[in-house]
């Protein structure tokens, strides 16, 4: 199994100061942590795109490519790039400068949004959220495999017959779709023969037939549903004992949850945190030996080849996420790979992320084993 991190950049207020980091700090931090999952051998990181001040990544392509400089071996991606707010013809041409920079490494992971901010900033109508992101996902695969592009767009431009330049180090650079909850979204993934990333935010029983969708889909487009990735995720956060990861991270998360949400909650009570990190929750908190059973169940269930790990959430320290990211690349990911037999990750070419997006709460808390997902 491949693993990876990913982060949205948030700027939480701390919980006892009531101050966040500057964006700039936050974009250091998040550049360091980069270079240390890569020195520490992960795989992956990933950056979301949001457009509100409670988030320092609004341009994480910019980001990307600092960092490409930065690292050797760490693939780049969005987590996720909000297909249906973006230009498509931009948003390749972005992403094969980023393979060009980085030698091969960039990937895209599209979604539809679960913030939806960027919708009125960049003049699209809400009433369009699946319309956009379909066509729009369609014309993406289309300048990937294409170096000049005829496309008769509906809610997209029209292009008469030009070139797609610059064209990347990758033969196809890797595009995932990611989910959430949302059938139609598994069975468009599978449909397309795409990979996919599940935003695995409650257990991975919920998950297993949409998974199942998605690859009945997939079958019946003519797709091997055996060459097909599966990718997951969540919020992570590891520490030597449960107790430790449980008592430092809970006000955080609890930030997290009350700032930062789609529609931030009120209140985030530990009852609710404890329940999430016990087994069969979707929050991987807790010790090495948890996160590592917890991790097991996730590819028992859902066949996953790739873990991404949401991680300093809440405005968690620099120190304390850097631990965990340690945690997880010296002790957890070892010990997954030596239990399912997979020791090299996966650098395939058709390979790629999934979406992180984060559920639209009503204004109280969500399902006892975690948030809802759509997508």
């Amino acid at each position: 199994m491949d693993f990876g991190i990913f982060t949205f950049g948030e700027l939480s207020r701390n919980f006892s100061t009531g101050r966040a980091l500057s964006p700039q700090q936050r974009l250091r931090e998040i550049i360091e942590l980069a270079k240390l999952a890569d020195q520490a051998g992960l795989g992956f990181l990933g950056l979301g795109e949001h457009h509100r001040r409670d988030f320092a990544l609004s341009a994480p392509e910019i980001v990307l490519a600092a960092i490409a400089r930065e690292t050797t071996t760490l693939r780049l991606s969005t987590a996720v790039t909000v297909l249906s707010t973006q230009d498509p013809v931009r948003l390749f041409e972005q992403f094969a400068t980023l393979d060009l920079i980085s030698d091969g490494r960039a990937e895209i992971i599209a979604g539809r949004g679960a913030f939806i901010e960027s919708y009125p900033l960049f003049g699209h109508e809400l009433e369009d959220y699946d319309a956009l992101f379909e066509e729009k996902l369609q014309l993406l695969l289309e300048l990937r495999d294409n170096a000049a592009v005829t496309w008769q767009g509906t809610l997209t431009q029209s292009i008469p017959g030009m070139d797609i330049a610059p064209r990347p180090v990758q033969d196809r650079l890797p595009i995932w779709v990611g989910a959430g909850g949302t059938p139609a979204s598994f069975a468009r993934a599978g449909r397309l023969g795409l990979p996919l990333f599940v935003a695995l935010l409650s257990g991975p029983a919920r998950f297993r037939r949409l998974v199942e969708l998605y690859h009945q889909s997939a079958a019946d487009a003519g797709h091997d549903p055996g060459t097909l990735q599966v990718g997951a995720g969540g919020h992570f956060y590891a520490a030597p004992t449960s107790q430790q990861a449980r008592d430092t991270f809970y006000p955080y998360y609890r930030a997290y949850f009350e700032q930062n949400m789609p529609r931030p909650v009120d209140h985030f009570p530990r009852s609710t945190f404890d329940d999430w990190a016990e087994p069969g929750g979707g929050l991987l908190v807790g010790s090495p030996q948890q996160v590592i059973e917890k991790l097991l169940e996730i590819h028992d269930t859902l066949g996953t080849s790739r873990y991404m790990a949401q991680i300093g959430l809440g405005g968690l320290p620099f120190a304390e996420t850097a631990r965990s990211i340690e945690l997880l690349a010296t002790e957890i990911m070892p010990a997954v790979n030596r239990e399912i037999g997979t020791v090299q990750p996966v650098r395939s070419t058709s390979a790629g992320g999934g979406q992180r997006d984060i559920q639209e709460t009503a204004g109280g808390i969500p399902a006892a084993r975690g948030p809802e997902v759509p997508a």
